[in-house]
């Protein structure tokens, strides 16, 4: 494989999903100014959260209110669009790349390849979705399975991604169902969860969530053509993250 470009491959973080979205915001801000390289990350979510998405204005008011497990869900707006997605036992994927010339669906399709490629050396196949855009109507951004999306053979849909594109850049991220609970979704919802089986129990081995991760990084690193250099985030740039997390976060939704 030739080697085209270096990506900068920031390690797993696990934390509320306000920071997690001020991360997101501020990497793809720096790469938009030209300051960074592309990036690709995978991150938990350290509590129940909901994310909306960047237009998504209407939404059930008892969202606000939500306990599971004796504790309140978060709620925060994502720097992408879509609609809202349900954040509790998933895994998240992030990219930050060059906005080229090509149209939306078509960046979708190139950045999820290296999903489905790596699910699949895991054994499990997965395909784009068919919906239109009626998933507007739709509170829940897993109920309506769009060409951003990936679904199994049986139609579940275990994969949803949504964008932001800026002027010289592109955000991409997604929300990977290892082992959401079912109940949690109905009841956020009101709808039957669109899967029977999560990712991790389509698995044929019992592989680790770092098992998973290293085989997506490796299919990345197979798909763009390019070499991954692991940089954890810099005390200063922690410090630009937690000013952006405190401005733009403190009235969140």
């Amino acid at each position: 494989m030739k080697i085209e470009k270096k990506w900068r491959l920031i390690p797993p973080i696990e934390a509320s999903g306000k920071l997690q979205m001020s991360i997101d915001r501020w990497l793809f801000e720096q790469h938009e100014q030209g300051l960074t390289p592309p990036i690709l990350r995978f991150y938990n979510w350290s509590k129940p959260t909901i994310s909306l998405g960047y237009l998504q204005k209407k939404y059930p008011s008892h969202w606000h209110n939500l306990i599971w497990e004796k504790e309140p869900l978060d709620l925060v707006t994502r720097p992408t669009g879509g609609r809202a997605v349900l954040h509790q036992g998933d895994l998240t994927y992030m990219i930050v790349m060059p906005l080229d010339h090509r149209k939306t669906l078509a960046i979708y399709e190139d950045i999820c390849t290296f999903l489905i490629q790596g699910w699949k050396t895991l054994d499990i196949v997965l395909e784009y979705g068919t919906g239109k855009r009626g998933y507007i109507n739709n509170s829940s951004c897993f109920n309506t399975a769009t060409v951003a999306d990936l679904i199994t053979a049986d139609g579940s849909k275990l994969i949803g991604s949504a964008q932001r594109r800026g002027k010289r850049s592109i955000l991409q991220h997604g929300s990977m169902v290892l082992s959401t609970d079912k109940k949690l979704f109905e009841t956020v919802f009101n709808q039957v969860a669109p899967w029977n089986l999560t990712l991790k129990e389509r698995l044929s081995k019992n592989y680790s969530q770092e098992d998973i991760i290293e085989v997506l990084t490796a299919a990345a690193t197979e798909h763009f053509k390019i070499e991954l250099i692991t940089e954890p985030l810099s005390e200063r740039e922690w410090e630009k993250i937690s000013k952006i997390n405190q401005k733009k976060f403190k009235n969140n939704v």
